[in-house]
């Protein structure tokens, strides 16, 4: 625990202005960023008695170890940088709001030449009309098959749209008339964009006109006694009431407004957002999140804030917006969101009439998400923390492990070896920090060599990020056979190769070079967080403190295996002069916990959750390798002779294949027919043919069990030769 003391600026060094500042920790890591009116007031704040502080913010500038600010001009400006500093560091005492990529939104791509009705989640898209968001898919489903009565806008895929223009009939809805089929010309671009902007403003809340249309034109049918066209209208005017039903009317002079209401004990809060466009709600989301630190509900209503405005421009931004309480100051903040819609906003607590009682049911729906919210997650939470107290009892830790790594080493007969990392914290997987392993610096089959090569791998990286921001002295031991950790060697060089990249990124695949070729000095492709996942940040920080490799190092290292891999774990950290990280070992035969230097396991009782834990961090680390190793080795069985060609890419492969028909007459080809084929000279054809030559087979191919000699025309023609030659 560090004494603020030790950091505090010096007298008359914080301006007296508007600012932003960040404490880090001793590693470097932003874990807490705030903004404030006058930095020399709020910051002195901080560094008062500890008595004296909210034991939040007391928690908070001990484990800090340094303060930084940046001077702005306004407290606008100020509320700016502050979201966008929260936003990149993702700081641990942040309040922090996590749900809104989950929630649908109808979506309509008004940015195709032919839009499309789909359901949407995630960010916000350029070009792309967005309603909502729902609390659930299928209410944006039953909305939408209601309106294509009326609205027959496209809503299929691209691949359908594609594959019914190509063979000039319609899908289902086309049929059926929830599709007015644009993809065979029943309707022009132009006519089918008239389509979707009514559509737009039907979902805007313009309604009245268009029903007072529809009604009209089913009385002009039926007064000239066209009753088939009265009828059918009559029916789409009652699809879209019943739609228009689903969303009643909360307001009565067509207010645009946001509500947000705040539910919230002395741990954690919940937030409740209903969106009301034309009076009527449209759609609802909320969160809920632990008080990391010392808020009240104004802050809270702040974050809420900027959460959801963040990122939004225009009509995003609704004209109202009422909540429980407001920020104090509220200026800066209505102005930030005036600026960010381009017309004024009012920010307001409503007093009376419909919008005091809306906001009371607002208020009922926080409450009881917040009650949902302990009710699931108290069991959980409860288990949690006794599998780690467990884990820390029976490894004699000092505190529980809140960050724990395993790792794994998967091969298939001593070829592909590789490993992989997995992260869990406060007991969860953390995905965003898996890592993935290549094992190059030896050939065959050696499990502890290679635990021992991947722990040293992974605790050298956060050396070295020491050792470059001072807070380690010594130089890091080096093995014999490793090379300088920010090249790569190819396979085949014995050096070691350090290729690690997060889940959901292939590892670079190197070529074979020749015995005794100098290795290639290349800059590493540094790992980033995988897509789909949690958008938390990873690894060591730079200058500015972004995240760049690997985070700071966890209190327990668990890797797959007895005492063996253990005592290699155990070596490689004690060569590089780690001495504060625990190692264990969980052996699959009997699900016994090893401990370096013990002749004897710790055994914890089956129904223990501390074991439970250990053993879904086990089995997550076993099938992140198993399914890397998996991947390397499939395509490496998919590779074909024309792979070896230097400097041959996909596109002229393909051209190739498609020229001779077949690898078999492609190899029988002289270097002049080759040179036929479109974009490939004369040094490639060259290149080609000798390298067609080499990888030739050395006999035909034989039917074991007739004998006869199988032929390689059809075996290597254009589809499988394409699938053949994937790099």
């Amino acid at each position: 625990m560090a004494d603020p003391s030790s950091y505090r600026p010096k007298p008359g060094q914080i301006p007296d202005s508007p600012g932003v500042y960040k404490f880090r920790d001793e590693h470097g890591r932003v874990i807490y960023v705030g903004k404030a009116k006058s930095l020399r007031q709020r910051l002195s704040s901080y560094f008062q008695d500890l008595a004296g502080l909210h034991p939040r913010t007391r928690t908070m500038v001990t484990t800090a170890a340094a303060v930084e600010w940046t001077v702005v001009s306004t407290e606008v400006e100020a509320l700016q940088l502050e979201y966008s500093w929260i936003k990149e560091f993702d700081p641990r005492f942040n309040v922090k709001y996590r749900d809104d990529k989950s929630y649908p939104s109808l979506a309509v791509t008004l940015n195709e030449e032919f839009p499309r009705v789909q359901v949407m989640r995630g960010p916000k898209k350029k070009g792309v009309r967005y309603f909502g968001p729902y609390a659930h898919a299928w209410a944006i489903r039953e909305t939408v098959d209601l309106m294509l009565r009326v609205f027959p806008v496209r809503t299929c895929s691209a691949g359908v749209f594609k594959r019914s223009a190509q063979i000039g009939r319609p899908c289902l809805l086309g049929y059926i008339g929830k599709c007015s089929a644009p993809c065979v010309g029943r309707v022009t671009a132009g006519e089918h964009r008239e389509l979707a902007e009514e559509f737009c403003d039907f979902m805007a809340g313009r309604t009245g006109t268009y029903l007072r249309r529809l009604e009209q034109r089913m009385q002009e049918a039926a007064e000239e006694m066209e009753y088939e066209k009265a009828a059918r209208l009559r029916d789409d005017i009652g699809a879209l009431k019943r739609a228009m039903e689903k969303n009643a009317v909360v307001l009565a002079d067509a207010t645009d407004a946001d509500l947000i209401a705040v539910a919230e004990d002395e741990l954690e809060a919940a937030v409740q957002i209903f969106h009301v466009r034309g009076g009527r709600v449209r759609g609802q989301r909320g969160w809920v999140t632990d008080k990391v630190e010392a808020v009240d509900t104004a802050d809270l209503v702040e974050h809420a804030l900027q959460q959801l405005y963040g990122e939004e421009r225009g009509d995003a931004v609704p004209k109202e917006v009422l909540v429980p309480a407001v920020p104090d100051p509220a200026e800066p903040v209505t102005q930030w969101l005036t600026d960010r819609r381009g017309s004024r906003v009012d920010l307001r607590i409503p007093q009376r009439g419909d919008k005091k009682d809306l906001m009371a049911t607002v208020q009922r729906n926080a409450q009881q998400a917040l009650v949902l919210h302990k009710t699931k997650r108290a069991s959980d939470l409860t288990t949690r923390s006794r599998a780690l107290e467990e884990i820390a009892v029976a490894l004699d830790l000092d505190s529980a492990p809140l960050r724990i790594e395993c790792f794994d080493i998967s091969h298939l007969q001593g070829e592909d070896v590789v490993a992989s990392m997995v992260v869990f914290e406060d007991g969860l997987a953390r995905k965003s920090e898996y890592r993935r392993f290549q094992i190059k610096s030896f050939a065959g089959q050696d499990d502890v060599r290679s635990m021992h090569e991947v722990v040293g791998r992974r605790f050298r990286r956060y050396l070295q990020e020491k050792q470059r921001t001072g807070e380690w002295e010594e130089e890091p031991h080096e093995e014999p056979t490793a090379v300088p950790e920010d090249t790569e060697a190819p396979q085949g060089t014995g050096a070691l190769q350090d290729t690690e990249v997060p889940q959901g990124t292939e590892a670079p695949q190197d070529t074979d070079a020749p015995e005794g070729t100098p290795a290639p000095e290349r800059t590493p492709v540094l790992p980033e967080a995988a897509p789909g996942e949690s958008g938390e940040s990873s690894g060591p920080l730079d200058d500015s403190g972004r995240p760049k490799r690997f985070a700071y190092p966890p209190q327990l290292v668990v890797v797959d295996g007895g005492q063996p891999q253990v005592a290699a774990a155990q070596r490689a950290l004690e060569e590089l002069g780690i001495d504060d990280v625990a190692v264990c070992g969980l052996a699959k035969r009997l699900e016994e916990v090893w401990l370096p230097g013990e002749d004897d396991p710790v055994v914890l009782p089956r129904s223990s959750e501390g074991l439970y834990l250990l053993q879904r961090i086990r089995d997550e680390a076993h099938r992140f390798a198993i399914s890397y190793q998996r991947s390397k080795r499939a395509k490496s069985m998919k590779a074909g002779p024309l792979d070896a060609v230097p400097g041959l890419g996909e596109s002229r492969k393909q051209a190739l294949l498609k020229h001779f028909g077949s690898l078999k007459r492609l190899r029988a080809a002289t270097i002049e027919q080759i040179c036929e084929v479109p974009g490939v000279g004369r040094k490639t054809a060259e290149t080609v043919a000798a390298a067609l030559t080499r990888a030739a087979p050395a006999a035909p191919a034989v039917n074991t069990a007739t004998g006869e000699i199988i032929e390689d025309e059809t075996a290597t023609a254009v589809p499988s030769a394409n699938r053949g030659t994937r790099s």
